[in-house]
């Protein structure tokens, strides 16, 4: 049965004064249950923070916009890493972490952070369960105040006052005058990589530049299980046909511009044919030959690999299969003559990855 491809923008799960969560789900979007991933993002207004938690998957999260901090505590951590985090910033968030975020008070722009994770060990295929550790819908409020106690050595009395102290869920405004931690510049180290600012993996003149997420510039990708990366093509600019080698999903976040995609599965079935914009989110299934057209504003994505460092084969340019296969067996494949598998062969032999228009 053919699943619908279609690109969606997520929906508003919760959010008050300080900010709000959104989330993309599998029963709009059926791939992301169908390849377990989870998609969701993080809207914080000034001021906002949201509450410590953790979560049920292993994620990848980028900075869609703004600048904040980033509280994390490793899995038996003593000291929680404060990061200061910024537009472009990339960070890998294995399982068991506990996180906070924050956007400042006098801050002219809201704080939006982008979530993508597999979900194939979590309790819904394609969708995150947060854990809240204070707040309404906190772990603790579902304790007895007896359990409470005990475990913070606390009296009861005490304890539920701490407990129910905290009437939000999720996300909160903080009052003005509250201070929280200062990022701590040594934190930044293997926790997070600015990928507007990284060394870029491909440069093509007028055509489009990407930095890669792998095990070697954040080494926690590793852990996380999961590869990324950011990607921008120039205005009509083309990105090859190509598809993930190692059995890979794709999924595919739209950060700004426009533009439209193909996507091919077996038997030379196109399966998706779009336009895509700005916030809009759709994934590749595994094997499937996927290329894509900006439009004049240009195109930038930000993408999550389900393999730690994928490897990509492109149908076009210098280094495809093609120019790595025989003329006689090119010809025999296509059924040609000699003179179109010359022409065919003398295309593309400087371009990479990325076309710019003619």
């Amino acid at each position: 049965m053919a699943v619908d491809l279609t690109p969606r923008q997520p929906t508003k799960a919760y959010g008050g004064e300080g900010g709000a969560y959104y989330e993309w789900s599998p029963a709009e979007l059926p791939m992301l249950g169908v390849a377990s991933i989870g998609a969701a993002k993080l809207s914080l207004a000034a001021g906002g923070m949201s509450l410590p938690s953790y979560s049920d998957s292993a994620k990848v999260a980028y900075v869609l916009q703004g600048k904040g901090t980033c509280g994390i505590v490793l899995p038996e951590a003593t000291k929680e890493k404060v990061v200061g985090i910024k537009e472009g910033d990339a960070l890998a968030l294995p399982f068991g972490v506990v996180t906070w975020w924050h956007n400042t008070p006098d801050s002219a722009t809201d704080l939006v952070v982008l979530f993508l994770g597999d979900t194939s060990k979590g309790h819904k295929p394609g969708q995150f369960t947060n854990f809240q550790l204070t707040g309404s819908t906190g772990i603790f409020t579902g304790f007895s105040t007896e359990f409470v106690g005990r475990a913070w050595d606390l009296k009861e009395p005490d304890a539920a006052k701490l407990v129910s102290s905290q009437p939000a869920s999720g996300i909160v405004k903080l009052a003005a005058g509250q201070k929280l931690p200062e990022p701590v510049a040594a934190d930044r180290k293997d926790m997070a990589l600015n990928c507007l600012e990284a060394k870029l993996d491909v440069d093509i003149p007028n055509g489009g530049r990407v930095v890669v997420l792998n095990t070697v510039n954040l080494p926690l990708v590793k852990e996380v299980g999961l590869g990324a990366d950011l990607v921008r093509i120039d205005a009509h600019s083309m990105c090859s046909p190509g598809f993930s080698c190692d059995s890979a999903y794709q999924v595919t976040y739209i950060v700004r511009g426009s533009g439209r995609v193909q996507v091919v599965g077996p038997d030379g079935k196109r399966v998706l044919e779009t336009r895509i914009e700005g916030g809009s989110l759709f994934i590749v299934p595994r094997f499937h030959v996927v290329s894509k057209i900006a439009d004049a504003s240009g195109m930038e994505w930000f993408s999550i690999i389900t393999t730690p460092n994928p490897i990509f084969s492109h149908l076009a340019g210098k280094t495809s299969v093609w120019k790595a296969i025989s003329s006689e067996l090119l010809e025999a494949a296509f059924n040609t003559t000699p003179e179109m598998e010359k022409l065919f062969r003398s295309k593309r032999t400087d371009s990479e990855i990325f076309f710019a228009p003619n």
